[in-house]
Order: structure tokens, then C-alpha cells, then sequence
């Protein structure tokens, strides 16, 4: 009888493709390329210390996430939302949270605040460490698990089918809000005190936080914004 060795769990570890996709990704929602912005290979591949096969691998992962754009003689560029692209992004996400807070609160099982709260404290430690693009990366985290309390199969999957273009969305609210409103931190506590109303069931304390979570950030986007040299 022949033995068989044991079953190898370990994880593999990221490729150079992914982590190059990874590195392009945080800079793109950290608001260090701008919408528009050409990415020029032969800078990326000094700054990430990579070659150009796994560059141009990694750039294709994100034009498929709709986060970068291929124009011919243009090469890739950061995806532009248009101002109907916003309205109806947000409109959806919206209407999609409200409905999620309606049905969900109060919270029918305490387990199903385990993951906004993980994502909560992960937003909190990139806003000490001010790593702006994994920052918004949790802020989708959390929203889309606070989505998660309806215990709605469906409607988290509807929220789940816009991910990217709400990521881009929370990436220029951001940039404004750290601009206009508040800061890292201030951005992170105000997505504990919507946590906090949530976990206390008041259903329509909830709803009126979630109302106002980001009232006017993107009129500001219209002025002109001064880059921070390099």
C-alpha cells in the first residue's frame, strides 16, 4: 500500500503580477495618479522595480476591474467618471445601503457585525499609518459588510457587481474630504459613530446618519486642486 504524504495547505504566495497590480491599484484609489493620467510603463517599471511582461500583465488585471482605460496611441489611463457616472454610482449605492439598514436593523445575529467591525478596525490603522489606498479599500470592506447585516443574498450581490466603480467613487471622496472636511482619522470616526448606530439597532438614528455619511464631498470636486510636489 503506497502512503501518501500530507495534504500541503499552504498558501501560495503572490505573484510579481499581482503584487505590481496591487502597488498600481493603491496609488490609483490613493489619488497619486488622477483620472485621465497616462501611465507610462517606463516609469512604473523604475518605480516598482519590475520589467515590462509582468507590468503590462498587472495593467490588464486592472483594465478588467474598469480601474485603468486602454486608448489606442494613448496606452493606459486612469479611468475618468464623468459626472452621470458619479450620480448614478451613488444614487444605486445608496439606495442599495438604505435598503440594506432597513431590512438589517436591528442586527438579527451579533456575528453578522463581526466583518464591518474587522473592516472598521482596519480603516482605523491605514488612517494612523495614512496609507490612503488601502483606506478606501477598507471603507468598501465596511460598506459593502454593513450591506452584508440584511443577510440578503442578492442584494449584497448587486452591491458587489459595482465594486470598482464605487472604489473610485470613495477614492475622489476621499481626496475631498481630506481636503475640505477632515482628516484621516476624522474620516475613519465617522464611519464608527454610523458603526456604532447600527450596532445599537436604532434603525432610524441609522438611516439618518447614512443620509448625511458624505453629504456634499464630491461639490467640491469641481474646484481646482493644488498637487503635492513628489
Amino acid at each position: 500500500m503506497t502512503a501518501t504524504g500530507p495534504t500541503d495547505d499552504r498558501l501560495n504566495p503572490p505573484s510579481l503580477v499581482q503584487l505590481a497590480a496591487d502597488s498600481i491599484r493603491k496609488l490609483i484609489l490613493a489619488g497619486e495618479f488622477e483620472p485621465g493620467e497616462r501611465l507610462r510603463e517606463e516609469r512604473l517599471t523604475e518605480r516598482l522595480a519590475i520589467s515590462r511582461p509582468p507590468l503590462r500583465e498587472a495593467l490588464r488585471i486592472l483594465e478588467n476591474e474598469g480601474l485603468i482605460t486602454t486608448l489606442p496611441r494613448r496606452g493606459a489611463t486612469v479611468t475618468t467618471l464623468t459626472d452621470r457616472d458619479v450620480f448614478e454610482i451613488l444614487t444605486l449605492r445608496g439606495a442599495l445601503e438604505r435598503m440594506a439598514f432597513e431590512l438589517g436593523i436591528p442586527v438579527a445575529r451579533p456575528e453578522l457585525l463581526d466583518r464591518p467591525r474587522a473592516a472598521l478596525e482596519e480603516m482605523e490603522r491605514c488612517a494612523r499609518e495614512e496609507d490612503r489606498g488601502a483606506l478606501v479599500q477598507a471603507g468598501y470592506a465596511f460598506h459593502s459588510a454593513l450591506v452584508g447585516i440584511a443577510d440578503h443574498r442578492r442584494l449584497s450581490a448587486t452591491y458587489e457587481s459595482v465594486h470598482q466603480q464605487v472604489l473610485l467613487c470613495m477614492a475622489r471622496n476621499l481626496i475631498a474630504r481630506e481636503t475640505y472636511f477632515e482628516d484621516l482619522e476624522q474620516h475613519a470616526a465617522r464611519h464608527r459613530t454610523l458603526f456604532e448606530l447600527v450596532e445599537s439597532g436604532n434603525r432610524k438614528a441609522a438611516l439618518a446618519e447614512l443620509a448625511v455619511h458624505g453629504e456634499g464631498s464630491f461639490e467640491k470636486l469641481s474646484r481646482p486642486r493644488r498637487r503635492t510636489p513628489a
